[in-house]
Protein backbone atom coordinates (compact mmCIF):
# COMPACT_ATOMS: atom_id res chain seq x y z
CA UNK A 1 0.00 0.00 0.00
CA UNK A 2 1.00 3.18 -0.54
CA UNK A 3 -0.96 6.11 0.83
CA UNK A 4 -0.58 10.01 -0.39
CA UNK A 5 -0.93 11.85 2.93
CA UNK A 6 -1.44 15.58 2.13
CA UNK A 7 -2.67 18.51 4.30
CA UNK A 8 -6.87 19.23 4.17
CA UNK A 9 -6.57 22.86 2.35
CA UNK A 10 -8.99 24.18 0.57
CA UNK A 11 -9.56 22.52 -2.44
CA UNK A 12 -9.43 19.25 -0.99
CA UNK A 13 -12.49 20.40 0.56
CA UNK A 14 -14.61 18.01 -1.50
CA UNK A 15 -12.92 14.86 0.03
CA UNK A 16 -12.67 15.94 3.22
CA UNK A 17 -16.49 16.24 2.80
CA UNK A 18 -16.38 12.84 1.10
CA UNK A 19 -14.68 11.40 4.36
CA UNK A 20 -16.49 13.20 7.28
CA UNK A 21 -19.90 13.30 5.81
CA UNK A 22 -20.31 10.13 3.34
CA UNK A 23 -24.21 10.74 4.20
CA UNK A 24 -26.11 13.96 5.20
CA UNK A 25 -27.00 13.76 9.18
CA UNK A 26 -27.83 15.82 12.03
CA UNK A 27 -24.94 13.94 14.38
CA UNK A 28 -22.28 14.60 11.90
CA UNK A 29 -19.37 15.23 14.19
CA UNK A 30 -16.81 17.33 11.02
CA UNK A 31 -14.14 16.41 14.08
CA UNK A 32 -14.93 19.28 15.51
CA UNK A 33 -15.60 18.22 19.07
CA UNK A 34 -12.16 18.82 20.22
CA UNK A 35 -11.71 21.89 18.23
CA UNK A 36 -14.66 23.38 20.31
CA UNK A 37 -15.83 23.66 23.79
CA UNK A 38 -18.64 21.17 24.90
CA UNK A 39 -21.14 24.33 24.62
CA UNK A 40 -20.07 25.50 21.72
CA UNK A 41 -19.85 21.87 19.77
CA UNK A 42 -22.97 21.62 21.55
CA UNK A 43 -24.73 24.74 19.86
CA UNK A 44 -23.94 24.26 16.47
CA UNK A 45 -25.87 22.50 14.18
CA UNK A 46 -23.82 20.06 11.77
CA UNK A 47 -24.14 22.02 8.65
CA UNK A 48 -22.29 25.04 11.16
CA UNK A 49 -19.84 22.36 12.23
CA UNK A 50 -18.97 21.66 8.22
CA UNK A 51 -18.56 25.26 7.85
CA UNK A 52 -16.52 25.70 11.04
CA UNK A 53 -14.11 23.30 9.61
CA UNK A 54 -14.27 24.67 5.88
CA UNK A 55 -13.44 28.09 7.31
CA UNK A 56 -10.44 26.49 9.01
CA UNK A 57 -9.52 24.51 5.44
CA UNK A 58 -9.56 27.92 3.77
CA UNK A 59 -7.72 30.07 6.08
CA UNK A 60 -6.15 28.26 9.33
CA UNK A 61 -2.27 27.93 8.68
CA UNK A 62 -1.62 25.02 9.21
CA UNK A 63 -4.43 23.66 8.03
CA UNK A 64 -6.85 21.47 10.60
CA UNK A 65 -5.78 18.29 9.28
CA UNK A 66 -4.86 15.47 6.44
CA UNK A 67 -6.18 13.01 4.20
CA UNK A 68 -4.73 10.19 2.69
CA UNK A 69 -5.35 8.76 -0.69
CA UNK A 70 -4.77 5.29 -2.34
CA UNK A 71 -4.67 4.94 -5.92
CA UNK A 72 -5.93 9.22 -5.95
CA UNK A 73 -9.14 8.16 -3.92
CA UNK A 74 -9.67 9.87 -0.78
CA UNK A 75 -9.22 7.00 2.11
CA UNK A 76 -9.26 8.61 5.24
CA UNK A 77 -8.66 11.97 7.18
CA UNK A 78 -6.59 12.13 10.79
CA UNK A 79 -7.34 15.41 13.02
CA UNK A 80 -3.98 17.11 13.75
CA UNK A 81 -3.30 20.49 15.38
CA UNK A 82 -1.39 22.34 17.58
CA UNK A 83 -2.78 21.51 21.18
CA UNK A 84 -3.83 24.61 22.24
CA UNK A 85 -5.93 24.95 19.43
CA UNK A 86 -8.02 22.26 20.41
CA UNK A 87 -10.33 23.52 23.28
CA UNK A 88 -12.02 20.66 24.60
CA UNK A 89 -8.59 19.23 24.66
CA UNK A 90 -7.18 22.23 26.54
CA UNK A 91 -9.89 22.15 29.29
CA UNK A 92 -9.78 18.50 29.66
CA UNK A 93 -9.75 17.01 33.17
CA UNK A 94 -9.37 13.35 32.04
CA UNK A 95 -6.34 14.14 29.48
CA UNK A 96 -4.37 16.77 31.35
CA UNK A 97 -0.32 18.43 29.98
CA UNK A 98 2.22 15.74 30.66
CA UNK A 99 4.20 19.28 30.34
CA UNK A 100 4.81 23.19 28.94
CA UNK A 101 6.30 21.61 25.52
CA UNK A 102 4.05 22.92 22.91
CA UNK A 103 2.81 19.48 21.43
CA UNK A 104 1.10 19.13 18.23
CA UNK A 105 -2.03 16.18 19.05
CA UNK A 106 -3.65 13.71 16.98
CA UNK A 107 -7.10 13.49 18.23
CA UNK A 108 -9.18 11.45 15.43
CA UNK A 109 -9.09 9.31 12.44
CA UNK A 110 -11.83 8.44 10.02
CA UNK A 111 -11.16 5.71 7.46
CA UNK A 112 -13.64 4.98 4.77
CA UNK A 113 -15.52 1.82 5.32
CA UNK A 114 -13.99 0.31 1.65
CA UNK A 115 -10.63 1.42 2.64
CA UNK A 116 -10.60 -0.29 6.39
CA UNK A 117 -7.80 -2.99 6.92
CA UNK A 118 -5.53 -1.77 4.53
CA UNK A 119 -2.98 0.66 7.29
CA UNK A 120 -4.93 3.61 5.95
CA UNK A 121 -5.07 4.80 9.66
CA UNK A 122 -1.04 3.92 10.41
CA UNK A 123 0.07 6.05 7.30
CA UNK A 124 -2.29 8.93 8.21
CA UNK A 125 -0.34 8.89 11.79
CA UNK A 126 2.80 9.23 9.89
CA UNK A 127 1.76 12.13 7.60
CA UNK A 128 0.61 13.85 10.70
CA UNK A 129 3.98 13.56 12.26
CA UNK A 130 5.02 14.49 9.60
CA UNK A 131 2.79 17.50 9.00
CA UNK A 132 3.36 18.56 12.23
CA UNK A 133 7.04 18.38 11.37
CA UNK A 134 7.14 20.71 8.74
CA UNK A 135 5.16 22.97 10.90
CA UNK A 136 7.74 22.84 13.49
CA UNK A 137 6.19 21.11 15.62
CA UNK A 138 8.54 19.42 18.83
CA UNK A 139 6.91 16.83 19.35
CA UNK A 140 3.32 15.21 18.33
CA UNK A 141 1.13 14.02 21.14
CA UNK A 142 -1.90 11.10 20.50
CA UNK A 143 -4.40 9.70 22.97
CA UNK A 144 -5.23 6.45 21.87
CA UNK A 145 -7.10 3.65 23.49
CA UNK A 146 -5.41 0.42 25.32
CA UNK A 147 -7.03 -2.26 24.01
CA UNK A 148 -5.97 -4.16 26.89
CA UNK A 149 -5.61 -8.06 25.35
CA UNK A 150 -8.92 -7.31 23.45
CA UNK A 151 -10.70 -5.85 20.61
CA UNK A 152 -12.21 -2.39 20.70
CA UNK A 153 -15.06 -1.87 19.28
CA UNK A 154 -14.22 -0.28 15.72
CA UNK A 155 -16.63 2.90 15.86
CA UNK A 156 -14.83 3.64 19.42
CA UNK A 157 -11.18 3.06 18.15
CA UNK A 158 -11.24 6.60 16.19
CA UNK A 159 -8.27 7.89 18.66
CA UNK A 160 -6.27 5.01 17.25
CA UNK A 161 -4.82 2.15 19.12
CA UNK A 162 -1.50 1.83 21.28
CA UNK A 163 -0.22 -0.83 19.17
CA UNK A 164 -0.72 1.93 16.08
CA UNK A 165 0.69 4.64 17.97
CA UNK A 166 4.23 2.26 19.41
CA UNK A 167 5.12 1.17 15.79
CA UNK A 168 4.74 4.70 14.41
CA UNK A 169 7.82 5.18 16.84
CA UNK A 170 5.39 6.61 20.30
CA UNK A 171 6.20 6.06 23.40
CA UNK A 172 3.98 5.29 26.56
CA UNK A 173 3.82 9.00 28.64
CA UNK A 174 1.21 7.67 30.93
CA UNK A 175 -2.48 6.62 31.59
CA UNK A 176 -5.26 9.19 31.47
CA UNK A 177 -8.51 9.07 32.90
CA UNK A 178 -10.51 9.34 29.44
CA UNK A 179 -11.70 5.85 28.16
CA UNK A 180 -12.81 4.30 25.00
CA UNK A 181 -15.08 1.28 25.14
CA UNK A 182 -14.32 1.37 28.94
CA UNK A 183 -10.77 0.85 28.41
CA UNK A 184 -7.97 3.54 29.76
CA UNK A 185 -6.63 6.00 26.98
CA UNK A 186 -3.26 6.97 27.36
CA UNK A 187 -1.12 10.43 26.40
CA UNK A 188 1.29 8.62 23.67
CA UNK A 189 4.52 10.87 22.73
CA UNK A 190 7.04 11.44 19.40
CA UNK A 191 9.28 13.65 20.01
CA UNK A 192 10.64 15.45 16.87
CA UNK A 193 13.53 17.83 18.10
Amino acid sequence: MSLEVRPATADLWDDVRKVLQPKKSAHTCWCMAWRLSTGDYGRMTADERGEHLRALAEKADPPPGVLGFLDGEVAGWCNVAPRRQLDRLTSSKTITPVDDVPVWSVTCFVVRKEFRGKGVASGLLEGAVEHARANDAPAVEGYPVDPEGGRVNPTLAYVGTMDMFERAGFRRVRRTEAKSDRRHRWVMRRDLV
